[in-house]
């Protein structure tokens, strides 16, 4: 661990600077038009990547745990409150399928990768199967892998190092690709296109778009009362699922599944929020103010991806690994802007799709919302979550089939 001037256990120190620079990266994007343009989620990303790898904040602690662990639930349900189930079903058939071809991306390039450093790399074949599985699912995958090939665990930690630093900057990457005239002129843009047709030249989007609104005392407490009540449900019938249905290599293909698609804790979080919300429209439509503050911890979310990127954690334990994830990353952008390209996907499909692929669900979720693309929200959801289901089985397929060379 390297030393940091905040420590680990600051827990309010950590707390303020989080929730505060959350705020400070809303303020800029709203307040000035070149932070419009390149996104509070980007200033919320660096502005924690500056201060980790200065050595201000710490690149670890439990106040960061928590946001993934419950910070990040609680946004999900916020922000689908408005969701109508049939058009995320019309729009999610669309997103399984380029999610799928950006995934061919992962595979590819953990075969490349793999006959290009396996003489430098030790036990590279047990990496590419971790990596696989978390760069088509997300970190419950690398964990299953890692558990299942036995991978040594001062690998694993170096691998955890490589592919924080990776993600931070390939984020940063997505998040600019929109704003390039390039990539604008080269594929269709519908949810871009109509923000920018509710805006004048002079607006600042981010401003534009999340205008005041009137809420009460009320909204606050149904917005956030209900939240709580919905992932407080869903773990618990995910959970219930998971100890029910049997799951592992010792487990036939159907049940693993079965697990995989019920015992989920943000599958069952998704698909019980937007079934809550069709059964119950009026209720969930008469609530003001749930985006608002679902979108802000969102940006917290942000500012948590943004801390463990540390160069010298990377320089010190994982240089080649680094290499290894990065081949990998390359060409799942380059399979899922090509694919994209030959079957007419749009700019923001692919890049979600790649996103989730990379990131998982929530941090493409997270883009989505940062970027205005709020039809996007809750496709993005449901296939990111169906990752994990995949992931275990391509990252299990590349593992043993590597072992032999």
């Amino acid at each position: 661990m390297i030393y940091s001037i905040i420590q680990l256990d600051d827990t309010w120190i950590l707390w303020a600077f989080l929730a505060g620079w959350a705020a400070v990266s809303i303020y800029l994007e709203q307040k000035y038009k070149w932070a419009s343009k390149i996104s509070g989620a980007i200033i919320a990303l660096v502005g924690a990547m500056l201060l980790a790898n200065f050595n201000i904040i710490p690149t670890e602690s439990p106040v960061y745990d928590t946001v993934w662990s419950y910070v990040v639930p609680l946004s999900i349900p916020l922000l689908l409150f408005r969701s109508n189930i049939l058009k995320i079903w019309n729009e999610s058939g669309r997103l399984l399928l380029i999610f799928l071809l950006s995934s061919i991306g992962t595979v590819t390039g953990a075969i490349v990768g793999f006959f290009l450093l396996r003489d430098h790399i030790p036990v590279l074949d047990k990496i590419a199967a971790m990596m696989t599985g978390s760069y088509i699912g997300g970190g419950v995958n690398f964990a299953a892998m890692s558990a299942k090939f036995e991978t040594p665990g001062e690998i694993v930690s170096a691998t955890v190092v490589a592919d924080n630093m990776l993600m931070a900057i390939y984020f940063l990457v997505l998040i600019l690709i929109p704003t390039l005239s390039f990539f604008r002129k080269k594929y269709k843009t519908p949810y871009i296109d109509e923000l920018e047709k509710n805006t004048t030249s002079n607006d600042n989007l981010a401003s534009s778009y999340w205008k005041k609104k009137e809420m009460a005392l009320k909204d606050i407490g149904l917005a956030v009362g209900t939240a709580f009540v919905i992932v407080a449900v869903s773990f618990k019938i995910a959970g219930f699922f998971d100890g029910l249905i049997p799951s592992g290599e010792d487990v036939n293909f159907f049940l693993n599944l079965l697990n995989g698609i019920l015992g989920d804790n943000y599958l069952m979080l998704t698909t019980l929020t937007m079934a809550a919300v069709t059964i119950f429209p009026r209720y969930f439509e008469s609530i003001n103010g749930a985006q608002e503050i679902g979108t802000y911890l969102i940006y917290i979310f942000f500012v948590v991806i943004g801390v463990p990127a540390s160069l010298p954690l990377i320089l010190q334990n994982a240089p080649l690994i680094f290499i290894f994830v990065t081949i990998m990353v390359l060409i799942n952008m380059f399979a899922s802007f090509l694919f994209g390209k030959l079957f007419k996907f749009s700019l923001e499909e692919i890049i979600l799709s790649s996103n989730a692929n990379i990131g998982g669900p929530t941090t493409a979720a997270a883009m989505a919302i940062s970027k205005g693309w709020t039809k996007l929200v809750g496709p993005i959801l449901l296939v990111g979550t169906l990752g994990y289901v995949i992931g275990n089985y391509a990252g299990t397929a590349i593992g043993v089939w590597l072992s032999n060379f």
